[in-house]
């Protein structure tokens, strides 16, 4: 199968998007598939990256103002090419805002069958960062998802919020977790002392640092005695948050086997954004043995046992968040409960297990439009 993803970020970026983005097409490469990857280009990255599993196309981008960290692709005639000259069976649309409409419009253009993964809350974000009324964003939604063969929901919370908007064509395809990179055994003895020399409890987040993730909901947790926040990320907000958070300590961006340390060596996991479609920090940390504290809305209602696996709060509700990290915090037993049943859960979410069913819904699409044809 020949597919082209359409993707608004890629690595270099470090996003749920560009991460998925990735997984996918390392999967396709694995499996024998012909990929290749539309993505706006950065300061940081180009087409012959030596990491990426196959070829990647780089449109021109600016940042985004207020945002340098997102890139917004800028018109170009290279989408349209590119899925023409890689003899796209199928085009797949990964978060289609701005530059994935253009693949969505080119793959119509050419008579090729395109797939769109929704994968951002954009309603939430419009009412955070522009003051536009969610009726406007989900028009906006609306109108990009049903030009697709099919809609790809990463939770329920999210294939039921399309449904109720008028999306037609919706499935569920969650995310993958890597198990063998997130893992209780690499809990780092030298890194907790580093971090809390006291040995108090270490509670960590870990994400993006702007206004849609509401990480000063972790002022509770910051006042408690005896507890130690850890936050990793950066982003807008970090100036802010570093007044609002007093004590707890920032690490910054980190990845790979770095961040996966850091996971495990946490003692509690707690994610305060209430816009998540699906949230995979969340599923990082359940792999690596560490209870969540998450808001009961969105992707976490999908990945969170309340009372198995981590406590749901209400959201936007700070001394929620603060009394459920008191409650961890102060029970060990509790946590390693939690903990392992959180990993004993995620180990069949492997990359390659949800890559599969994902072919299998390209290979639903493409008999479909088959179908059609012959019709």
């Amino acid at each position: 199968m020949r597919v082209v993803i359409v993707t608004e970020s890629f690595p270099p970026d470090v996003n749920g998007v560009a991460h998925c983005a990735l997984q996918t097409a390392r999967h396709l490469v694995s499996r024998g598939h012909d990929c290749l990857v539309v993505a706006p280009a950065t300061s940081a990255a180009d087409e012959a990256d030596p990491h990426a599993p196959c070829r990647v196309v780089r449109i021109p981008s600016l940042p985004l103002p207020g945002y340098p960290q997102v890139r917004v692709a800028l018109p170009s005639r290279r989408v349209a090419a590119a899925i023409a000259e890689h003899r796209a069976d199928l085009v797949h649309l990964a978060g289609p805002f701005v530059l994935g409409v253009r693949g969505m419009a080119a793959a119509a253009r050419l008579g090729v069958p395109a797939v769109a993964v929704y994968q951002t809350d954009l309603a939430g974000y419009a009412r955070t960062y522009m003051g536009v009324g969610e009726a406007a964003a989900w028009r906006r939604i609306r109108s990009v998802h049903a030009a697709a063969d099919l809609t790809l929901a990463p939770s329920s919370a999210a294939l039921r919020d399309l449904e109720a908007h008028g999306v037609p064509r919706v499935g569920l395809w969650p995310r993958g977790v890597d198990t063998d990179r997130f893992r209780p055994d690499r809990r780092d003895t030298a890194l907790r002392r580093a971090l809390a020399p006291n040995g108090e409890p270490i509670v960590g987040y870990v994400g993006r640092l702007a206004p849609e993730k509401q990480v000063e909901l972790l002022s509770g947790a910051c006042a408690l005695d005896g507890v130690r926040v850890v936050v990793v990320g950066d982003g807008p907000s970090r100036p802010g948050l570093e007044q609002t958070l007093p004590g707890a300590v920032f690490l910054g961006r980190r990845t790979g086997d770095e961040l996966a340390r850091i996971f495990a060596s946490l003692d509690v996991f707690v994610h305060t954004g209430p816009f998540e479609t699906f949230c995979q920090t969340v599923q990082e940390a359940m792999a690596s043995g560490v209870p969540v504290v998450a808001p009961a809305a969105g992707g976490p209602l999908d990945l969170v046992a309340h009372g198995r696996t981590g406590l749901l709060v209400p959201p936007r509700d700070a001394a929620a968040v603060r009394d459920a990290v008191w409650s961890l915090s102060a029970d060990p037993g509790l946590r390693g409960a939690y903990g392992a049943a959180g990993r004993t859960t995620v180990e069949g979410r492997t990359w390659a297990a949800v890559g599969d069913r994902l072919i299998g819904h390209y290979t639903d699409v493409l008999a479909s439009r088959k179908a059609v044809l012959a019709a």
